[in-house]
């Protein structure tokens, strides 16, 4: 006759239910605190700390959609917007929307579609260039002069210089036009938007990570680097 069973560990404790879903409370309270936490980040950035907190930027926005949904991102980069603005005005309160907020909602959109590391760091490397490039446009309208044409007459004439003492020694004179400073301007706006935006993203990647929303699987070489 075989023994009786015995009672095992798992009938001394059953299973626990399932975790009740998170409450629309919970939520509100969340993209509260997301939202203040962008606005006190972006008031840091007024502090000697601005390179290292200019990389979190974007981070609380980018959480709130891949904590949630893109309806309560959206709520954070409105509420985080309207709370600068009572803090520090309208003005430095778009220059905070417009990039860095808008590129953490958009970064964030395609990591919830699982697409590739490649696709979100050059869009949103061209976002936040467009950024840039608004944010030098609003300049120019706050101090009634077209400051692009001022900073390429600057570069032209200190590039000027810089070929006149560099190269007259050996006999060439080569003057820069104002169109080809243009250009590099733009490139490098391009660079360092490219390089920003992919710095944001390793840094997403360990925060996001801790939240347990992870992005997207990296390129084997990024993953190289997180490791």
């Amino acid at each position: 006759m075989p023994p009786p069973p015995q009672p095992s560990v798992q009938d001394d404790f059953p299973p626990l239910p399932p975790p009740p879903p998170r409450s629309p409370a919970l939520r509100v309270v969340e993209t509260a605190f997301l939202a203040s936490t962008a606005a006190l980040i972006w008031i840091l950035s007024y502090t000697p700390l601005a390179p290292f907190i200019r990389l979190f930027f974007p981070i609380p926005v980018a959480l709130a959609v891949m904590r949630w949904d893109p309806r309560t991102g959206a709520m954070a980069l409105v509420v985080s917007g309207l709370l600068l603005t009572v803090l520090i005005g309208p003005t430095r309160s778009i220059l905070y929307v417009i990039p860095y907020g808008l590129l953490g909602y958009w970064c964030a959109r395609l990591w919830q579609q699982r697409l590739s590391w490649y696709v979100s760091v050059v869009s949103g490397a061209v976002l936040s260039a467009l950024g840039l490039i608004f944010q030098l446009v609003l300049s120019s309208l706050l101090v009634g002069e077209n400051l692009w044409i001022y900073v390429t007459i600057q570069l032209t004439g200190l590039t000027n210089w810089l070929l006149d003492v560099s190269l007259s020694r050996w006999g060439v004179y080569w003057v820069a036009e104002p169109w080809m400073v243009q250009v590099v301007v733009v490139g490098f706006i391009a660079f360092n938007s490219l390089i920003y935006v992919f710095t944001v993203h390793l840094v997403a990647a360990l925060v996001m990570e801790h939240f347990r929303c992870p992005l997207p699987p990296p390129p084997k070489w990024v993953q190289f680097l997180l490791d």
